[in-house]
């Protein structure tokens, strides 16, 4: 009996064919294709759900920042919730999927995959996450709704931001007045922030571990899929301190004229109130006092914006404009019927300029206060080409739509603040050339949403953070230009003259060259408070650290830890990572090149064509090369997005260096003829912490500590020597 059974299982199996190589293949392949076929299926309808919650949560967030009451407060905290448990929802079906995504041959869906592997703060228990939200909430509205009382007439307590304190710093030249102004917004939005921040690091980094990250500042750079980034950027710091420097030099000497040896001395670092910004991030404000050629033409054409009637409406026209005559996607009519572009006199709002994706691939808005200034028509431009990025990925998956570096910031972006999708910007306007450019900036976030619209909701977003800051900010530099100036009708001529090139690039470089340290320095703060490097004891010393030795500045008055002055600024209390905006400044010189040689407007061979003075606007051959790039999104990696428009696939700031060429060797050449000390050094006391510190070393490139030692122990010795006179 068993030698029957195991001659028929024998013959059995003789019996069974045996398959060619080419019907294993074919089989193999049938299977793969059956496993994209599904995922693909899979994906669709994660990336449908996602863009319908999306749009809801969005909604909320715009409804708060636009209008500031408890009762939205509510809304948004309910919405981020249920955005949030969608999240993690989304997320568990992802990790069903793995040790199968990994084996898909589609990059485009294993892409995707791997994009949706990282939960973010969605991670945190509902209650933490609660919490979480509720501290970045009320960290924002502090700052937003933080007012002051005016130094001629303290009974007047009703100062904001945005435009009184802003307008003040940049026009005021009484040392008093500034120094007043600088003091009392820190009390007013940064100490009250400290408390808050202090449970949110803990909250953040809980976050991060639970999404396999040491903390929440390894988390922030993951997104631009480099284990070297914080090397590179200190690199791309050393390749541009030097012209920093000798821009440091120069001004400050110009403040001393202005204001006395008294206050600005010849070797150390620049008070941080005169330099017509409330964080001293560009210095812009101060071009009158720092213009090389008086007499000259030059271009702020803020007085020409007042006289022919410019409105926060022809400003964002204007943008419009230019990408148009790119061949890049005009806004749609939502943008137009929803957008905030001037402060609303009857509620508190958000006002810092902000592009928005609603994420359903028509709704853009950009909120910003806007002055009819020649910086506010930058701005615009800033912002609307954050909408153009929008507009050229949205028909990516969701988790695709971002720039090729990621992040949240202008063009709103977060977790739990889920990006802001519907092309809106909300800029509460001025009639000023600063607000002109601070609407391009913004139109640009716009603009960059409206090229990825058709990607995957993952993939929306910018292929790196820095690539969606940067995209409004390279039109801004033909915008600036004379040459575009004169042809929009703000400038009456343009000259051929060699002082007038000089004034012109000292006025861009007030504003690009002297943010780059600021630019670098934030995140590198954070990175150490979030790794603990930097304990709670030392925090707001820690800053001014920074800002000695990166930035060359000191406050006005002396700080201590009582104070947290990182909190004054925006960025820190709204939670949004900052070291894209270094990253931006350095790729939109990049970009600005390829752009200007598809253009045929700048020839490095030829010395009638140069970088500073190229303009693209109305070249097709250049828009339709960015709209390229930005049509990618995230669903590549930066590098390849890079090399898309540039050729090239690293971040390089020696393009910066070759545009402002002219003026760092006219700058050297001043700087020496004056006897100028390049570089800074101080004995002064600039931050007191639980205990002394060593002595500042002076040199930008040094590792200081802000409490010198000298000082203490003379004033030790002092008070020794009295306590024995009086006992004899």
């Amino acid at each position: 009996m068993l030698l029957v059974v195991w001659t028929c299982v024998l013959v059995g199996a003789l019996a069974v064919p045996q398959h060619s190589p080419v019907h294993v293949a074919d089989q193999a392949r049938s299977e793969s294709e059956s496993l994209e076929e599904e995922a693909r299926t899979f994906l669709a309808g994660v990336d449908e759900r996602g863009s319908t919650e999306c749009t809801a949560a969005t909604m909320a967030s715009w409804e708060y920042a636009s209008d500031i009451n408890e009762r939205n407060k509510k809304i948004k905290a309910e919405a981020q919730l249920k955005y949030a448990d969608w999240q993690k929802e989304s997320w568990q079906m992802v990790k069903k999927w793995n040790g199968r995504w990994e084996t898909l041959s589609d990059p485009f869906l294993k892409r995707q995959f791997k994009a949706m592997s990282i939960l973010g703060t969605a991670a945190l228990d509902k209650k933490e996450l609660e919490k979480y939200n509720s501290l970045v909430t009320d960290m924002s509205t502090i700052y937003s709704t933080a007012k002051i009382c005016d130094y001629k007439n303290p009974k007047k307590c009703d100062l904001e931001l945005e435009p009184d304190l802003t307008r003040i710093l940049r026009t005021s030249r009484d040392y008093g007045e500034l120094q007043h102004v600088w003091k009392m917004w820190r009390h007013a939005s940064g100490r009250k922030v400290r408390d808050h921040y202090k449970l949110f690091v803990r909250l953040a980094n809980k976050a991060a571990k639970l999404n396999g990250f040491d903390n929440m500042g390894d988390m922030w750079l993951y997104p631009y899929e480099s284990d070297t980034f914080r090397e590179d950027m200190a690199e791309l710091w050393e390749q541009l301190r030097p012209l920093y420097q000798q821009m440091h030099a120069y001004v400050r000497r110009k403040l001393r004229e202005q204001y006395g040896e008294e206050y600005v001395s010849k070797r150390g670092p620049i008070p941080a109130h005169l330099l017509g910004n409330m964080w001293s991030q560009s210095w812009g404000e101060v071009y009158s006092l720092a213009i090389p050629y008086q007499g000259k033409t030059h271009v702020d054409v803020t007085p020409q914006m007042v006289q022919q009637n410019y409105t926060p409406r022809k400003m964002f026209e204007l943008s419009d404009d230019f990408f148009g005559s790119l061949n890049l996607t005009r806004m749609p009519s939502e943008f137009w019927t929803e957008s905030i572009i001037e402060k609303p006199k009857e509620r508190d709002i958000i006002c810092h300029a902000s592009a928005w994706d609603f994420c359903n691939g028509k709704d853009f808005r950009i909120k910003q206060c806007t002055d009819v200034t020649m910086s506010d028509l930058i701005t615009v431009h800033h912002e609307m080409g954050h909408v153009e990025y929008f507009l050229q990925y949205k028909h990516l998956p969701a988790v695709f739509r971002e720039g090729a570096n990621p992040g949240e910031g202008q063009a709103r972006h977060t977790n739990s603040d889920p990006r802001t999708y519907s092309f809106l910007v909300k800029q509460c306007t001025v009639v000023t050339m600063r607000d002109l450019i601070t609407v391009h900036h913004e139109m640009g976030h716009i603009e960059y949403y409206l090229q990825y619209k058709h990607l995957p909701e993952v993939f929306r977003t910018g292929s790196n953070p820095g690539f969606h800051e940067a995209v409004g900010d390279v039109l801004a530099l033909s915008v600036a230009t004379p040459k575009h100036l004169a042809k929009v009708g703000l400038l009456d001529e343009v000259h051929d003259d060699d002082e007038e090139d000089i004034n012109f690039l000292m006025n861009m470089a007030l504003d690009k060259i002297t943010f780059l340290p600021f630019g670098y320095l934030m995140d590198n703060w954070r990175w150490d408070v979030f790794s603990g490097k930097t304990p709670e004891k030392d925090w707001n010393c820690a800053w001014w650290n920074l800002r000695y030795n990166i930035q060359g500045i000191k406050p006005p008055v002396q700080r201590s830890e009582f104070d947290f002055d990182p909190g004054a600024k925006y960025h820190i209390p709204a939670n949004v990572p900052y070291i894209r905006y270094f990253v931006s400044y350095v790729v939109q010189f990049q970009f600005h090149k390829a752009l200007c040689i598809k253009a045929g407007q700048y020839d490095p061979q030829d010395p009638s064509k140069p970088l500073h003075k190229c303009d693209i606007y109305q070249s097709t051959e250049a828009g339709n090369a960015l709209g390229d790039m930005l049509k990618l999104g995230s669903s590549v990696a930066w590098p390849e997005a890079m090399a898309a428009l540039t050729g090239g696939k690293r971040m390089d700031a020696s393009v910066i260096r070759e545009y402002f060429k002219p003026l760092e060797t006219w700058l050297t050449n001043d700087n020496q003829k004056h006897g100028e000390f390049v570089g800074w050094e101080t004995d002064e006391v600039l931050c007191t912490s639980d205990g002394p510190r060593e002595a500042a070393t002076g040199e930008p490139s040094s590792a200081t500590t802000l409490v010198p030692a000298g000082p203490l122990y003379l004033l030790l010795f002092l008070l020794v020597g009295l306590l024995l006179s009086h006992r004899s």
